[in-house]
């Protein structure tokens, strides 16, 4: 199982960014799909998340109404549009995917079992 994250850079407070994550290799379920960030000194957290169905999402307090996450089941890929970024944005992002169906919910970091390998969303003021 490989996640490939992609989209992150350097963008001025204000501006938007898409981050893009596709899982390639093996076949395997996608179930639900999240992005979680970590800052400099600080503990990964989520930031949002989506159903395998896509029905249902959630998102971090902090980025309700600035980001929005979406899924593409054929091509096994997940989007976080980020939009009026701000400097406490600024974070390596990773995506994360469900391969084995739990009952966490989804924004409890034990239900993602793959991982990939982080995109620097940097945010100048």
């Amino acid at each position: 199982v490989q996640l490939q994250a992609s989209g992150g850079g350097l963008v001025q407070a204000g501006g938007s960014l898409r981050l893009s994550c596709a899982a390639s290799g093996r076949t395997f379920p996608t179930y639900a799909m999240g992005w979680f960030r970590q800052a400099p000194g600080k503990e990964r957290e989520i930031v949002a998340a989506i159903s395998w169905t896509g029905t249902s999402t959630y998102y971090a307090d902090s980025v309700k109404g600035r980001f929005t996450i979406s899924r593409d089941n054929a091509n096994r890929a997940v989007y976080l549009h980020m939009n009026s970024l701000k400097p406490e944005d600024t974070a390596v992002y990773y995506c994360a995917v469900e391969t084995g169906r739990t009952y966490y919910q989804l924004s409890t970091r034990d239900k993602y079992d793959s991982w990939g390998q982080g995109t620097l969303v940097t945010v100048s003021s």
